[in-house]
């Protein structure tokens, strides 16, 4: 028998009987339905979180602080000397930052000495009171420490300037419209007014340039500022009180690009040898991935039980089969059909089975998971503009049939096993 054949008369056997072929398919439905659609909500964050770090375009960085020291008796002593209180060396939402030393001038010329560092740059941070434009109304606004070494996701304007004079700030685009602009457009080149209060509780103003509106990120939060509006404000704050030599919550360390990996690896594992934190972005991302991978792999749990118990329907839906067609394998057998032909025969049914499970699992779960994945964008997740919370590839999509059709065919051996062996003779006798 021809294999077009053989796999023809597999497809017309497998509807034989409908009602157990059909149960059978569903258990294999509901598996594939669950493991496409999770596969497609870690497909989709991931994509996400991916872009949004390469729109960061700060992948040849270390953030680096001051690692605390750690103590195992109780809270530690203040001393003014290290405090990063005293200082006002604070970088809330920092990775880090908060509750490390400050660096001092020393550390950044330590950082500095490492091979493969190319540059050490301190981050300085300001707490702004308000932003407000053209005497409206007045919002609480925070100032990204980052900003100075990271890319925005532009909705409007351009990037910041950090050799420009002028002193530039990159608006978030949840501010557009409360402030009183008409768009994005029309905010940017738009000079709005920042207030601050120094340290003596006094209250003053700085005016900044908008140059761009970016769009709200997962990894980012907060406005842009260029280091002229970040030192405009750090002197405003000091209020022209000498506090000695200045220290840095965190630094920017840029190493070479030409490094590999491991190299990179091997750099971020001297600096923190040394007493230091180090972060790249792609750290970052790494946490994020593992928390979803996580999430996903509980989902895909639930997944592969629904399988598995799609895997038992299909021995029993085939063994019955078996049964049923003793007399029909006896004759075929008694014709000239072998063994292996046989055992073919009913392994192809178990394949077809996972087949039409995993293909109409698929499919309902893509024509599912797209309208809702459009729903959600447009409704709770449009505050994450750019997040496709379902993403289905074609290769997952198609890992998963297969996948599922492995399992249908191991399923079916057992059953093809039985039908194979069993005697013509005795088979044409059976009632």
């Amino acid at each position: 028998m021809r294999t077009t054949d053989l796999v023809a008369k597999a497809a017309r056997n497998t509807f034989r009987s409908k009602t157990r072929t059909t149960l059978t398919v569903l258990a294999l439905f509901v598996g594939a339905f669950t493991l496409t659609l999770t596969t497609a909500v870690g497909a989709g964050v991931t994509d996400y979180v991916t872009k949004q770090v390469d729109s960061l375009g700060a992948d040849d960085v270390f953030i680096v602080t001051r690692t605390a020291a750690a103590t195992t008796d109780g809270p530690t002593k203040y001393d003014p000397e290290t405090s990063s209180a005293s200082t006002g060396a604070t970088a809330p939402g920092l990775p880090g930052a908060s509750g490390s030393d400050p660096l001092t001038a020393g550390d950044l010329d330590e950082l500095a000495a490492f091979e493969g560092i190319v540059s050490v740059d301190p981050i300085q941070t300001a707490a702004v009171d308000f932003v407000q434009y053209d005497g409206g109304d007045r919002f609480e606004l925070t100032i990204n420490p980052t900003s100075s070494v990271t890319k925005s996701d532009l909705v409007a304007g351009a990037q910041l300037d950090q050799s420009s004079t002028n002193r530039q700030l990159m608006l978030p685009s949840d501010f557009v419209e409360p402030l009183g602009f008409a768009d994005a457009e029309a905010a940017v080149g738009s000079t709005v007014t920042l207030g601050i209060t120094d340290v003596l509780g006094a209250q003053s103003t700085v005016e900044a340039t908008i140059v761009g509106v970016s769009q709200q990120s997962l990894l980012s939060s907060g406005a842009g500022a260029n280091q002229a509006l970040v030192s405009e404000l750090v002197d405003v704050q000091s209020a022209g009180i000498d506090t000695g030599d200045p220290r840095y919550a965190i630094a920017v360390a840029r190493f070479d690009t030409s490094l590999t990996t491991d190299e990179v690896a091997a750099l971020k594992a001297d600096i923190v040898g040394a007493g230091y934190g180090a972060q790249t972005i792609q750290d970052q991302l790494g946490v994020i991935k593992t928390v979803i991978d996580g999430i996903i792999g509980v989902l895909n749990a639930f997944a592969v039980v629904a399988l598995l118990a799609a895997a038992f329907g299909i021995v029993n839906t085939l063994l019955m089969s078996v049964q049923e067609r003793t007399r029909e394998i006896g004759l075929m057998k008694a014709m000239g059909m072998r063994s292996r032909t046989v055992f073919a025969l009913f392994s192809l049914e178990a394949t077809f089975i996972g087949f039409l499970g995993s293909a109409i699992g698929a499919g309902v779960a893509i024509l599912l998971g797209t309208a809702l994945s459009g729903a959600l964008s447009a409704g709770p997740l449009a505050a994450l503009p750019g997040l496709n919370i379902l993403l289905f590839e074609p290769m997952s999509i198609l890992g998963i049939v297969l996948l599922i059709m492995v399992i249908a065919f191991l399923a079916g051996t057992l059953p093809a096993s039985r039908a194979a062996r069993k005697n013509p003779i005795e088979s044409l006798r059976y009632e």
